[in-house]
């Protein structure tokens, strides 16, 4: 295997790259989880403006259809609404993750960022002005083609971190996600007091409406983003060390790509964690509201809980426990922790027992991302850390586009303990290929 630190740019340079990475991850989270509380909003507004009519009702009739009586019986499509505005979001990432780290590999990280964010600018700016449900769904297109950029955001991450320090770079991934899913949600729910047409009426014909206050906050903060990547990122892929040639190979075909076995091992083990993950994330507070009854605010603290346990397992914990017991190790824990939250959180009834659920799921969790993200890096050839860190942040993605989807099915004809239970179970065959990744440096690693 390369050693994918040779020639890394100076310390200095480093520290800024980090630093502006660190910012980049932090606010795509916050503008991809800030529209999470507005979604039964969202479709209100659109049902009262458009009716059962063009893009909308066609979507509400194919989701009605699968609207049987269930446990949640009567939230059904609107529950789903939301499961498909994310899923199209996480898919689009899915399609674009390992072309814009190709073409970063080719490019350079600086270039390819300026141009990802730069178009997730331009998606708020969709958002802000979608007077119909069309161009609300074409700005969360363009938003999440954008969001693809985190491949790249890997990969600068991989550049200026020498292979023992690749997994406490990776957590710097971790920490971004986690403040900005605490974050995102806070500021949509605060955002939509900001009334635009009450300042200026006359932007309504413009296609402004209600939501375009959160928009507003989504594009100031990208905007300063852009300008904060064009003034203080510093390019980490040097020229020497850039990929020489661009095959221009379909996002299918990209998934061809010669990828080392262990790379393959390691990326089924993070989609099928992904997928049994997300499908959790997206029914916990359906759970919570139904079995115990929670309202906003409380279903808030769970989101709080979650997302700073995950903060403080890879600000604090991955630093130590990688050192000491390597990266497979940490990914085989974290695996662990979170199956037995996932039965825990299944079945428990009383809050307290949820809670316990909810540590070790977000404990686990911790350890995954940043571990997984680490031997991915490790076992991955200098020249192609774009490409392949792009494949398995998009593989990331698929698993997030259609574990909500699958979880809501589950969850409303069979049940949260089904559900959970079941995800608990799909854990068993990551475990099982976690347990047979090679160690970073060996020749199956790197063969």
């Amino acid at each position: 295997m390369n050693d994918s630190v040779s020639g890394s740019p100076p310390a200095q340079t480093q520290k800024l790259s980090l630093g502006v990475i660190f910012l980049t991850l932090f606010i795509d989270l916050i503008g991809f989880s800030i529209i999470f509380p507005l979604f039964p909003g969202i479709l209100d507004h659109y049902l009262a403006k458009e009716g059962e009519t063009g893009l909308l009702g066609a979507l509400l009739s194919f989701l009605e259809a699968f609207d049987q009586p269930g446990e949640g019986s009567g939230h059904f499509t609107a529950v789903l609404f939301g499961g498909v505005l994310g899923s199209v979001y996480s898919f689009l990432q899915f399609l674009t993750a390992p072309w814009w780290g190709r073409l970063s590999d080719r490019y350079g990280r600086r270039t390819i960022l300026l141009y990802t964010v730069s178009g997730t600018v331009l998606s708020y700016v969709l958002w802000f002005f979608s007077g119909s449900f069309l161009v609300f769904i074409l700005a969360r297109l363009l938003g999440g083609a954008m969001g693809g950029n985190l491949s790249v955001a890997s990969a600068a991450i991989a550049d200026v971190t020498p292979p023992d320090r690749r997994a406490k770079g990776m957590a710097l991934v971790g920490v971004a996600f986690g403040l900005g899913f605490i974050m995102g949600p806070v500021i949509g729910g605060l955002s939509v007091h900001i009334d635009v047409l009450a300042l200026a009426p006359g932007l309504a014909a413009l296609g402004v409406n209600p939501f375009s206050g959160a928009a507003l906050v989504a594009f100031g903060l990208s905007a300063i983003n852009l300008v904060w990547v064009y003034l203080r990122f510093r390019e980490t892929l040097p020229p020497d060390r850039r990929s020489e040639h661009f095959s221009k190979r379909s996002p299918g075909q990209i998934f061809k790509a010669r990828l080392q076995p262990a790379v393959r091992k390691a990326n089924w083990v993070f989609f099928v964690y992904i997928l049994a993950f997300s499908g959790m994330e997206f029914t916990l507070t359906f759970l919570a509201w139904q079995r115990f009854e929670y309202g906003h605010l409380q279903l808030a603290y769970i989101f709080v809980y979650v997302g700073f346990l995950i903060v403080l397992t890879q600000g604090l914990i991955v630093r130590k426990a990688v050192p000491w017991i390597g990266e497979k190790a940490v990914a085989v824990w974290g695996l662990a922790f979170v199956m037995i939250g996932l039965f825990v959180i299944g079945w428990a009834h009383t809050p307290g027992w949820l809670y316990g659920g909810l540590t070790f799921m977000a404990v686990g969790s911790g350890l995954i991302n940043p571990a997984l993200s680490a031997l991915v890096s490790l076992y991955a050839a200098a020249e192609k850390q774009g490409e392949t860190m792009g494949v398995f942040r998009s593989l990331g993605s698929l698993g997030r586009a259609i574990g909500p989807i699958l979880a809501s099915f589950v969850f409303w004809w069979y049940g949260s303990t089904v559900s959970y239970a079941l995800g608990a179970v799909m854990l068993l065959l990551p475990l099982g290929i976690a347990f047979l990744l090679p160690r970073p440096g060996t020749n199956q690693a790197s063969g």
